[in-house]
């Protein structure tokens, strides 16, 4: 076989595989972060780093692809049609959003529908991608008067932005689907932030520390871990600048006894133990003893220590202890959706429907915690979503309701909403509830 011809040959695999993870996402409803090593079988390492970036494309702007097809299909795909449709998703995606000449990008998609088993409508992709290399700039006009062509989020999101954000609601949407950049949190156990900047320097690497965050550092280009001076060694943590914001807030002090509820997978947990070294003890608690793996391989390899629990922050009387800890931090499940721009599957995977389930589960887990709160302790709540119906919505709720908690308000240092984009970082929100140190506590 000629080496031109095994490229085609590898193109054609990535593509296929492409499209079949796609297919898991959009048909079997599972998340990016599910794919293990097996679903990457058989792939070269040298080719993975283009299969991520046609799976990430395909899934950035699923909701623009899908409205694409609907124009230049005849007729609409069948249900049992999943991996065509994924495969020309993967076709779409590549002409527009990668650098890969459109010739390539049809040769190669057509090919992978062989692989596929798909090879009867080989015909039918190669049709669709030639009409939309011929009808592109008049679908792009169509597509900017149409905002889920436009924004590529589903509908109901949208609708629930522009609500939440009658004033921003568009640049959050933008920023869903901008590439990420990456976030560094130096360990200031090991090393200072501007020895490690002098490290990062001497290896080729731009970066800059944030002004807020005072452990976090901005690559100007991002780059395997593997490739980060000291990273095996611990010197240094892959953060968004958003979420190091946590431990500033917890107010950590030598000796206190810190519950991390849902700590999977470990970065805040970890960040505690960096920033105070005199802590008294670190609980990690989460439900899924799996997701607990990370946690304690990132703890190994920082030359950190905290206790880690499986159990269920909404019922403690499952692996409390009876005392109580001086700061808790609930990041709380919740819609994701200030971090679609990392995790674009989460468009796919999130309902309308979720959103009051996710706020009634924040809810549980707030009123289970607060009485393992010591009074005069503080309480951090904090979530990766931009939706006010999960954020100031359940902490105000909670607040008033429970006459030992005081909550700022919202706007101040300890009560704030991040955007995504805003500082280059992630959507976050976080809620600093302090329980009053009364007698009858």
């Amino acid at each position: 076989m000629s080496r031109q011809a095994e490229r085609g040959a590898a193109g054609a695999s990535v593509r296929a595989l492409a499209a079949r993870l796609n297919a898991r996402v959009v048909a079997g409803g599972q998340s990016l972060a599910a794919l293990d090593d097996a679903a990457l079988a058989g792939i070269p390492e040298r080719d993975r780093p283009l299969l991520m970036a046609l799976l990430m494309a395909t899934l950035r702007w699923h909701h623009r692809l899908d409205w694409q097809l609907g124009l230049l299909l005849e007729r609409p795909l069948k249900r049992e049609d999943v991996l065509l449709g994924s495969l020309l998703r993967v076709g779409l995606a590549q002409i527009q959003d990668m650098r890969i000449p459109d010739h390539a990008a049809v040769s190669a998609t057509v090919s992978a529908s062989r692989l596929l088993g798909i090879e009867r409508a080989s015909g039918l992709v190669n049709a669709v991608l030639r009409r939309f290399l011929r009808e592109r700039e008049a679908l792009e006009r169509r597509g900017q008067g149409e905002p889920v062509a436009r924004f590529s989020h589903p509908a109901w999101l949208i609708e629930a932005l522009e609500r939440d954000w009658p004033e921003r609601w568009r640049e959050i949407l933008d920023a869903g689907n901008a590439l990420p950049p990456l976030w560094l949190r130096v360990n200031r156990r090991r090393i200072e932030r501007a020895s490690y900047l002098e490290r990062l320097r001497e290896a080729g690497k731009a970066a800059t520390p944030d002004d807020i965050a005072a452990d976090a550092v901005l690559l100007a280009e991002p780059c395997p871990i593997d490739d980060l001076p000291g990273f095996a060694e611990g010197l240094v943590s892959v953060q968004d600048v958003a979420a190091q914001r946590a431990a500033d807030l917890l107010d950590l002090v030598p000796g206190c006894r810190v519950l991390d509820a849902c700590a999977a997978p470990g970065g805040k947990t970890a960040h505690m133990l960096e920033r105070c070294p005199g802590l008294g003890e670190v609980v990690a608690v989460d439900t899924d003893p799996g997701r607990l793996e990370p946690v304690a391989a990132n703890l190994e390899r920082l030359g950190l220590a905290a206790t880690v629990v499986a159990g269920d922050a909404a019922r403690p009387e499952g692996w409390w202890d009876g005392r109580r800890f001086d700061r808790i931090l609930v990041d709380a499940p919740c819609s994701a959706t200030g971090v679609i721009r990392r995790h674009p599957d989460i468009k796919l995977l999130r309902r309308a429907g979720d959103v009051g389930e996710l706020a009634a589960g924040q809810r549980r887990m707030l009123e289970a915690l607060w009485p393992l709160l010591e009074p005069g302790g503080r309480l951090v709540y904090a979530t990766c979503s931009v939706l006010k119906a999960e954020n100031q919505a359940v902490a105000t709720a909670f607040a008033a309701a429970r006459p030992d908690a005081d909550l700022p308000p919202l706007g101040s240092p300890r009560h704030f909403q991040l955007l995504p984009g805003e500082a280059n970082g992630d959507g976050f929100y976080y809620a600093c509830l302090e329980r009053r140190a009364d007698r009858n506590n």
